[in-house]
């Protein structure tokens, strides 16, 4: 209750939403669970090579109704039978079947770790995503606002001139609906920052108790202004870091491995066997004690096992790892031709996006100079109401043009620095 409490009193930066989500998403969550299966895998195939060792005991009653005495003492028909016994067993080899296996269960272990690196890298974006999505809202809010000011400030100036008659209630109406509008717009604008907070507290897996609001950071023009890296530079950085392609490449060792594996069913296998063991008999004279003592035995012996014919299984099981190896090396291919596609669309949006703040900087300042003499000349009568709303659209339409392209080109940025350093800065 304590640590809630405490969370839902903060406002969330961009690092403390990866923070959390990386300790408390489910799906980044259950993706280290299989790793720590994979690591008891690894462990269990180690104990493959240890010698293995048991105790066993069997006890029976029996009846003989028919037994008859050859000294004539009275003889028992039922009777009790009890042994006890300790056997060892230990794999000298087996085609090397055993210790492949602890290589093949490591890389498998190593290899879960990284897909849960990838999960997490995936999750890292969505929340990038989201988070800028809502800046970039929060910012046309602020744009749909002062448009709104000034629609109020139309709507009551055109009242003021339906009064002296220089100005129709048609006229008037018009003003009043780009008014509406313009709160519609806000509103809508606004329910868009609420649905991307709820996707990403969604993500985040956030109680629904807590409230959640994030820092709005001051994000200048000259950020989306930086300099943008080569798109060659980023993915030669990826291949070395991105943990799906180290991934990839353990994919198709451990494919290597299972051949292996799978050659060793046409090996021997050389074993170890010992065993100590005694029993007892109700029927005999001697004392318990002495029964166990006098019947106590032990051997050890070497056992080979060669296989002649398993009705095609080992072919069909190293035929089925070749094809699982091609599956592989194909699997590592294809992944680098999605990572390559993916730098290469954050680079083109980040170029592209670049270009366009740029030119939309210049349009939104050419539109708000040409927008401003329309309201002094509308003011004098020298320009109608449609004039007016059509440099209004114009300017806010080229202002929503600037905020998208900025902040598509923020983002697209903080991908391609994600991609070759595995860091999302604020």
């Amino acid at each position: 209750m304590l640590s809630n409490s405490l969370w839902a009193q903060k406002t969330w930066t961009l690092d403390d939403c990866i923070n959390y989500a990386m300790e408390n998403n489910l799906t980044i969550r259950s993706a280290h669970l299989s790793t720590q299966s994979a690591e008891e895998d690894v462990k269990g195939s180690k104990g493959a090579l240890l010698p293995t060792l048991s105790a066993s005991s069997t006890h029976s009653v029996g009846y003989s109704p028919w037994t008859k005495s050859t000294d004539g003492a009275k003889v028992s028909k039922s009777y009790y039978n009890g042994s006890y016994g300790i056997n060892a067993h230990w794999t000298l080899w087996n085609g090397n079947r055993n210790h492949n296996m602890v290589k093949l269960n490591k890389l498998n272990a190593e290899q879960a770790a990284l897909d849960a690196q990838t999960i997490a890298n995936s999750i890292q974006e969505i929340i990038a995503q989201l988070y800028v999505q809502i800046l970039y809202l929060n910012e046309a809010v602020k744009v749909c606002e002062q448009s709104l000011e000034t629609s109020k400030k139309n709507e009551q100036r055109g009242l003021q001139m339906l009064e002296l008659g220089k100005m129709s209630k048609a006229d008037v109406a018009q003003l009043s609906a780009q008014r509406a509008t313009d709160e519609y717009s806000i509103v809508e604008a606004k329910a868009n920052i609420a649905k991307c907070k709820l996707q990403l507290k969604q993500t985040l897996e956030l109680n629904n108790e807590i409230s959640f609001e994030i820092e709005i950071p001051t994000i200048s023009d000259d950020q989306a202004l930086t300099e943008i890296p080569n798109v060659m530079n980023v993915y030669e950085q990826a291949m070395l870091i991105r943990p799906e392609i180290k991934s990839s490449d353990l994919a198709v060792e451990s494919s290597e491995l299972s051949t292996k594996i799978a050659r060793a069913g046409y090996m021997p296998t050389l074993s170890l066997t010992g065993s100590l063991g005694t029993n007892t008999n109700s029927r005999s004279s001697d004392k318990f004690g002495s029964q166990l003592k006098t019947n106590f035995d032990m051997g050890a012996g070497l056992s080979v096992s060669i296989p002649i014919f398993d009705g095609r299984e080992t072919k069909t099981a190293i035929r089925k790892a070749r094809i699982q190896q091609e599956k592989a090396i194909m699997s590592r291919m294809e992944i680098e031709d999605d990572l390559y596609r993916t730098i290469e669309e954050y680079w083109l949006d980040a170029e592209t996006n670049q270009q366009k703040f740029r030119a939309a900087q210049a349009t939104v300042a050419s539109e708000q100079q040409s927008y401003d003499l329309l309201q002094e000349q509308f003011q004098l009568g020298l320009k109608n109401i449609v004039e007016l709303m059509t440099g209004k659209d114009k300017l806010l339409s080229s202002q929503q043009n600037m905020l998208q392209s900025k902040y598509q080109t923020i983002l697209a940025q903080q991908m391609l620095k994600f991609y070759s350093t595995s860091r999302i800065s604020k």
